[in-house]
């Protein structure tokens, strides 16, 4: 998940309940917010960022710790806290493009398609040459199976910048959705031979080949996508652990869906794939 925070000259953060506060100031309290979010300590950058603005209430720059409050909150699962920290921000800067965009990203990763849809709307309405907001909505196009419409967006994209990888991106995926099978994998074929260490397309690729029965392909990219990784998304412990079932490895599959499901993926769907592991 990108971290998209907005920084300002001043920092802040303190901890509530367990974490003493003491007479620390707003800005204080902004630097220390920083300090836990590097050390991954999100509970308490959480707390401090809602310290800081108890502090200072009519501060004109909430604005910006409740957007780097909805992104702590993302980063935890929190999505509906997320949003309305969101949506609270927006309240004071309605056409910003960074709130927008990360409550865009987070109604996506809620699965609130057509929330999402609203938000890329409003950010093509300030700016319509937004290659990233061109294209993540055409990916959500895809998932309402508006083939047209996300054709459009991604035909966009190229015409702004031919160079760019996103375009063809999407257009592969899109193929790979309408069983185009072929044309996909010549898309990226050519996209990870022209970028051989972007390992989005290795995973995208590895579920086309998945999709075509080329169980060993879709594996050869997925150990190349563990290896280079630090943190695998549970998405990529299903993908995994698919082909291994189809590859009969229903043991090592098992240990990959439960890895999923602690990473938070549906656990209804974890639970069909695990019947089908034993």
């Amino acid at each position: 998940m990108k971290l998209s925070f907005l920084y300002l000259i001043i920092l802040a953060i303190f901890s509530v309940s367990s974490i003493t506060l003491n007479a620390q100031s707003y800005e204080d309290m902004i630097a220390k917010s920083y300090e836990y979010v590097d050390n991954n300590d999100l509970f308490a950058a959480e707390e401090t960022l809602k310290a800081a603005m108890r502090l200072e209430p009519a501060n004109r720059y909430n604005y910006a710790l409740l957007t780097n409050l909805g992104t702590v909150q993302r980063r935890q699962g929190k999505f509906d806290d997320a949003v309305i920290s969101y949506t609270a921000a927006l309240s004071q800067q309605p056409k910003s493009d960074l709130i927008l965009r990360n409550r865009a990203e987070t109604y996506a990763e809620m699965g609130k398609t057509e929330n999402a849809l609203l938000d890329y709307e409003t950010l093509l309405s300030i700016n319509p040459l937004d290659e990233d907001a061109l294209y993540n909505r055409g990916l959500l196009y895809i998932q309402t199976e508006n083939f047209l419409l996300a054709e459009a967006d991604f035909e966009r994209v190229l015409e702004l910048n031919p160079e760019t990888e996103k375009g063809r991106m999407g257009f592969a995926i899109l193929e790979k959705v309408r069983r185009n099978y072929s044309e996909s994998e010549i898309i990226f074929n050519y996209l990870i031979d022209k970028n051989p260490r972007n390992w989005r397309l290795y995973e995208e690729r590895a579920e086309l080949y998945f999709l075509m029965d080329k169980k060993g392909r879709a594996m050869s990219d997925l150990n190349k996508v563990f290896a280079e990784v630090a943190e695998p998304s549970a998405e990529l412990y299903v993908l995994r652990g698919r082909v291994k079932l189809a590859q009969y490895e229903k043991e090592s599959a098992a240990i990959d869906f439960k890895k999923a499901q602690e990473l938070g993926y549906d656990a209804e769907t974890i639970a069909t794939l695990l019947k089908q592991s034993f």
